[in-house]
């Protein structure tokens, strides 16, 4: 009886071990931080600081996602680009510019633009679908940055005409966000960075307080990204999310 004990022991902590060699799995880790980014709804307002040679502008927005395909953004300061808005319905984006009165929709090299003179630019914002549908992950290393211990992991793109077919992820190991982000172009160029300064937590999920942007390609010292106030899983008007938004 007590040999069968023992045995049993044994087994059970082999069993352990096995278990705790086995591989981590990148795209779980990948949906994890899907998890924390994205919400059935979200309601935002935010800062955007873009810093150039000559100094730097500051914008702020308030903004309506619902999904990862559909939203909503309107500029609410400073004075020049208040009542700029911004609308994104599945692939289709326009933006309304009170100035002109004019309603625009974007396609083709003009979502190449930049966003405000910042470092994004609206081809940015149309790729905001979940990771885990538009890659492949491998881990390929680990790394502490800025104090956070962080997987590296390398996606690939698994969908046609992206304009990130590889993206370099170092993922912090107990909140799941990327503290540190390569994006690169087919050829292998890097093309944008991002580092995530500050992180808070919302309902139960962790999300960036603070990002800065970099378009490797441009001079300037990069964008900068705050989250004032975000709220997940609330309900949006229906009028927010349509053309008649933009005129109203």
């Amino acid at each position: 009886m007590i040999k069968k004990i023992i045995i049993a022991i044994l087994i059970s902590l082999t069993c352990m071990i096995v278990s705790a060699e086995e591989p981590i799995d990148a795209n779980s880790i990948v949906r994890k931080i899907d998890s924390n980014m994205y919400a059935k709804s979200s309601v935002t307002k935010s800062t955007m600081v873009v810093y150039t040679r000559r100094g730097q502008r500051t914008m702020t927005t308030q903004s309506y996602a619902e999904g990862d395909q559909n939203s909503f953004s309107e500029y609410l300061s400073p004075p020049r680009d208040a009542g700029t808005k911004m609308l994104k319905l599945g692939n289709k984006l326009w933006i309304y510019e009170p100035s002109s009165d004019r309603t625009i929709q974007l396609s083709g090299n003009m979502l190449r633009q930049s966003v405000m003179g910042s470092d994004l630019s609206y081809e940015d914002f149309m790729e905001e679908s979940k990771l885990s549908d538009l890659y492949d992950a491998k881990i390929t290393g680990e790394e502490i940055i800025n104090g956070h211990d962080c997987w590296i992991i390398n996606l690939k793109t698994k969908v046609k005409k992206i304009s990130y077919p590889t993206r370099m992820l170092w993922v912090d190991k107990e909140v799941y966000l990327p503290m540190k982000e390569e994006r690169y172009a087919k050829s292998g160029k890097l093309l944008k960075t991002a580092v995530i300064n500050e992180v808070m937590e919302v309902k139960g999920r962790y999300y960036p307080k603070s990002i800065t942007f970099k378009d490797v390609l441009k001079k300037g010292k990069g964008t900068e990204w705050i989250i004032d106030e975000i709220d997940f899983d609330v309900e949006i008007p229906k009028n927010k999310l349509s053309k008649a938004s933009l005129r109203k």
